[in-house]
C-alpha cells in the first residue's frame, strides 16, 4: 500500500465546503480507478486553516496511472466549486506502507 498526503491552507470560513467538496469531486473521481483504496480527510483543532487529506493506494504504479489531463479536469472543477482564494496546496508526499498492522475484531 501507498499513501498521498497533502497539507493544505483553507480559509476557516471555507473549511466546510472544502471537506464537503472534496469528498464530492475528488473522492467521487478517485474512486473510478482501480488501486483506490480509500481517503481520509484530517482538520486540525489547533489550526483551523490545516486540512490533511490521505489517500491510500494499492500501488505507485496504480496511482500514477492516473491521467494528467484527468486530474487537471478534476483539479479545475474542484478549483471553480471552491472559488478564487480559498485553498492552497502547501505540500505533497508520497508513502510507501511496509508494516500495516490489523487490530483483532473483539
Amino acid at each position: 500500500m501507498v499513501i498521498e498526503w497533502l497539507r493544505f491552507d483553507v480559509s476557516p470560513e471555507a473549511r466546510e465546503r472544502f471537506v464537503q467538496q472534496d469528498a464530492e469531486i475528488w473522492t467521487t473521481a478517485l474512486s473510478e480507478y482501480g488501486g483506490f483504496l480509500g481517503k481520509e480527510v484530517w482538520i486540525s483543532p489547533e489550526n483551523p486553516r490545516e486540512v490533511i487529506t490521505v489517500v491510500h493506494w494499492e500501488s505507485f504504479d496504480q496511482w500514477y496511472s492516473i491521467p494528467e489531463a484527468r486530474l487537471a479536469a478534476v483539479e479545475a472543477r474542484f478549483s471553480e466549486a471552491m472559488g478564487q482564494g480559498t485553498y492552497q496546496l502547501l505540500e505533497s508526499k508520497a508513502y510507501q506502507v511496509r508494516k500495516f498492522a490489523r487490530v483483532p475484531a473483539c
